[in-house]
């Protein structure tokens, strides 16, 4: 039997990007006899999750698209790339014609953050110039992107949480033990987590549920959703009282801060978190004397209508308490590209509210409306009415909230077209449907997920197998769709061939010779693509290093503490309403062998215990007189779906969840559930989180 070839690249199904060794056997056709985890990989040295081994699943699939599809009536048939091509940049130039540039819009799903995609998207939006851009990250990360865009001065000067060296990790509404980190990308986070322990640091996981984070911590506090900003404004109110700030000289707004948080005391937090006044004490308090300590949020606090204001809370602790860009703190990456400085040069500086939805009146960020406005933009009559949309790699019809009107709003379009692996719910309504290439036949030197590791770094994926000489990737659709907006005509078949010409390997290798770390600046020493290509496992750049300073966009150069937006919301931030009608709370969850809507379809990855589930605390359950695998309904203000039942105590009373990602044949789609007018009002970002539901047995079917 011929030996096989083994191949060192990373998994790009998730932020980690772990390190995989792929055994392919070429003979008679290409085969891949096993993945594991690469020991040579700089950041995740050998740590995968079962995510790594669906990659196989995934180019053997036989249900994965391998060539164009168009619709025909209710069917879908093959057809050429070229023809399809044609097609559809005869129709978007069409649309654009008739009715303005906005005709056409872009909703952008995070896997295209996960290739070289991105280049090529950045290029397209420059072309296409409609205000109707939308993408995942409103539906998770708009929070974020405004507190850094008005305390840093740029969306992507995002804090990144030092895990390896700090001495206190404080996560707010994140489940990194599953996740391996988001917006702090860390491989083996179960292992970084108990690092931490092990040095003697402490963990402290604030949570509705006692999560697979929970379980690996010093301390799980259950916490109220929603309550997340009340807590920091205790716990802030606590460390300026007791003389336990150590804010850096070059912040801004401190005293704005102190008058905030002056009439926010642990008492008056108790009601909104569930927490007592004592234990807000106390956890302000270890986390201000700590050596050195880091307060990080994810998803869970950014899909609530509090949102911006909790990110916000997030970086004043970390600043007032001296963790803002020091060792063990809330520290900023140095990658060889900066995007930051890219989209800079692209759009000019990050933009906020410089334009607004036309129904729900909510503002644009970063070039982008909120997906929550979506389905009102294409359904509603009038000037930039949405007409035909092109969707990369995302399901928006599952993951954004009320799918439901998201599916009958994509019905309406004169022209959808889905660039996917797969026919999705939402590929199953396009017009035309345009494949890439598995991640294993594909190449990529990753250049966005450097900006947001606990370490720095630099890796390079070859493709493990040769693709089909049909077949294409994501770089090469985005770019033949741009080709396409410009159209016909003897200077536009100039700057088509120019388009087509800029390979993902060429400008990934000029942004790396330009870059901060490359030849450019640093001369002989200088990083360059050809040395990382050269490297299996990836360029290890060293630790975070402190250097804010440089990287401030702020007109003073100092961090803005109390930016008059947030400080005028967080004063007027009331207790969050009720639905009395509905009494339970619903969040999220997430699986280690889940991540996008497309990953639950494979079978290597659905095997074991059904997921897709109600968690329920015993005595909710009790109550509704339901017990562990009932099948029960879970009715909103929007809409009604039926899952069994997991009765758990690591819920808290009055809270329920379903994991996200799930629909069509394999399970229901939470977003179902959840209302696109709930939404965090400053970024747009989606409020799924505060969404409340009823759950009651679901009718016995008559005999």
């Amino acid at each position: 039997m011929t030996a096989p070839r083994v191949v060192q690249r990373q998994c790009p199904l998730c932020e980690a990007h772990c390190g995989i060794r792929v055994a392919v056997i070429d003979l008679p056709t290409p085969t891949v006899q096993r993945i594991d985890g690469d020991p040579d990989d700089v950041l995740s040295h050998g740590y995968i999750c079962p995510k790594a081994t669906a990659l196989t699943s995934l180019y053997e699939d036989p249900d994965r698209l391998r060539t164009p599809m168009k619709r025909v009536g209710d069917e879908f048939v093959p057809i050429g790339w070229d023809e399809a091509y044609a097609e559809i940049g005869r129709r978007m130039r069409e649309l654009r014609r008739r009715h303005g540039r906005d005709a056409v819009g872009l909703y952008q799903g995070n896997p295209t953050a996960h290739s070289t995609a991105p280049l090529a998207i950045e290029v397209f939006k420059r072309v296409l110039r409609s205000r109707n851009v939308f993408s995942a990250a409103s539906l998770d990360q708009f929070p974020q992107y405004l507190a850094s865009t008005l305390m840093f001065g740029d969306h992507f000067v995002l804090p990144i949480a030092d895990v390896d060296r700090t001495d206190h990790l404080l996560v707010l509404g994140a489940n990194p033990a599953v996740s391996n980190g988001s917006i702090t990308t860390m491989p083996d986070a179960r292992g970084r987590l108990r690092a931490i322990r092990e040095r003697g640091g402490r963990v402290v996981v604030v949570d509705p549920r006692r999560t697979e984070t929970a379980r690996l911590a010093t301390e799980h506090v259950s916490i109220r959703p929603g309550g997340d900003p009340y807590l920091l404004l205790a716990m802030l109110h606590v460390i300026l009282r007791d003389g336990l700030d150590r804010a850096p000289d070059r912040v801004a707004g401190l005293d704005e801060i102190r008058a905030l948080v002056a009439g926010h005391p642990p008492t008056s937090a108790e009601a909104a978190t569930g927490i007592e006044a004592e234990a807000i004490e106390r956890m302000a308090r270890e986390f201000a004397t700590a050596p050195s300590a880091v307060a990080y949020g994810r998803l869970g606090v950014c899909h609530h209508q509090t949102g911006s204001v909790t990110h916000w809370l997030i970086n004043v602790l970390n600043a007032v308490t001296g963790n803002l860009d020091r060792p063990g703190g809330s520290m900023f990456p140095s990658p060889p590209v900066d995007i930051g400085q890219l989209l800079r040069l692209l759009w000019g500086p990050s933009a906020y509210d410089k334009y607004r939805s036309r129904g729900a009146d909510l503002p644009s960020l970063v070039g982008e409306l909120p997906t929550a406005t979506m389905a009102d933009e294409i359904t509603r009559p009038g000037a930039r009415q949405v007409r035909g949309l092109v969707v990369l790699a995302g399901n928006p019809v599952v993951s954004a909230p009320d799918g439901r009107a998201v599916e009958a709003a994509m019905r309406q379009l004169d022209l959808l077209v889905c660039v996917d692996l797969y026919l999705s719910e939402t590929a199953r309504l396009a017009d035309f449907v345009l494949p890439p290439v598995s991640q294993l036949e594909r190449s990529e030197l990753d250049i966005i997920f450097p900006s947001l590791s606990v370490r720095n770094n630099v890796r390079y994926s070859p493709r493990a197998i040769e693709p089909p000489p049909a077949s294409q990737e994501d770089w090469d659709i985005v770019q033949a769709l741009t080709a396409e907006l410009i159209g016909p005509g003897p200077v536009r078949r100039v700057l088509r061939a120019l388009v087509r010409r800029f390979t993902a390997e060429r400008v990934i290798s000029a942004l790396m010779f330009t870059g901060p770390r490359g030849p450019l600046r640093r001369g002989r020493r200088g990083l360059t693509a050809a040395r990382v290509r050269r490297t299996p496992g990836g360029v290890d750049l060293g630790p975070l290093v402190p250097h804010l300073r440089e990287i401030l966009r702020t007109p003073d150069r100092r961090v803005q503490l109390a930016p008059r937006l947030l400080l005028d919301t967080a004063k007027d931030m009331g207790a969050a309403t009720v639905d009395h009608g509905l009494d339970l709370q619903l969040i999220g969850r997430r699986h280690l062998r889940s991540n996008n809507s497309w990953l639950n379809r494979i079978p290597a990855m659905g095997k074991g215990k059904r997921r897709c589930t109600v968690l329920l605390h015993p005595d909710d359950a009790e109550a509704r007189g339901v017990h562990d695998g009932d099948l029960v309904v879970v009715r909103s203000s929007v809409g009604v779906v039926e899952l069994p039942v997991e009765v758990s105590d690591e819920m808290r009373p009055g809270v329920v969840s379903i994991p996200h990602g799930w629909g069509g044949d394999v399970g229901a789609s939470v977003n179902t559930l959840t209302d696109s007018a709930l939404v965090d009002g400053l970024s747009g970002n989606a409020a799924v989180n505060a969404t409340w539901v009823s759950v009651a047995a679901a009718p016995v079917p008559a005999s």
